[in-house]
């Protein structure tokens, strides 16, 4: 019996240090590519830094971006993986991103009750992403596609992965006792 599993495309951002891979821009993105990166759109423009835009298809956003992330060190074994995105979000893309005006986003983040708090407030706010979708959801009943709220969910646990390599891990445990 065949099984026919439904790919969706999936958009998002996966940003690598390549300052230990000794290829030229043109090696480096020939090598991608024939790695399995095709579907991406490469940005060299810092020394050492790379960002693929991806439209991956895949049964599941995790498998999207996990599968790149995969292609993309198999690729460029010295490549480090730095940041995935969407993830770390202003009210513009959040708005953008649920097809709402920023005015809108603003009234009901800023000054909603039980809204997710801000990564960081200031002249201007941001937030992770899957936090606010899942409020969005479940308590202001937006019409939020499945596939954009686990995406958010993947990025935000991959970058929190990567954040996590900076961990001093005796630190850690007492820090833990803290927060709960």
């Amino acid at each position: 019996m065949n099984e026919y599993r439904l790919q969706n495309e999936y958009s998002f951002t996966l940003r690598f240090d390549v300052s230990g891979v000794s290829l030229s821009p043109d090696a480096l993105l020939e090598r991608l590519a024939a790695g399995g990166c095709d579907d991406a759109v490469a940005g060299v423009g810092t020394p050492g830094r790379l960002a693929l835009s991806f439209d991956r298809e895949a049964d599941s956003a995790t498998r999207a971006v996990t599968s790149a992330v995969h292609d993309v060190r198999a690729a460029l074994p010295g490549a480090t993986l730095l940041a995935a995105s969407p993830d770390v979000v202003g009210l513009t893309d959040i708005a953008r991103l649920v097809g709402r005006s920023r005015q809108n986003m603003r009234k009901l983040l800023l000054g909603g009750r039980g809204a997710p708090a801000p990564l960081h407030e200031g002249s201007s706010a941001v937030w992770h992403l899957a936090p606010v979708l899942a409020w969005l959801c479940d308590e202001k009943a937006y019409p939020i596609s499945d596939d954009l709220v686990e995406l958010a969910q993947t990025t935000m646990q991959l970058n929190l992965a990567v954040e996590a390599r900076l961990v001093d891990r005796a630190l850690q445990r007492e820090l833990r006792a803290l927060v709960g």
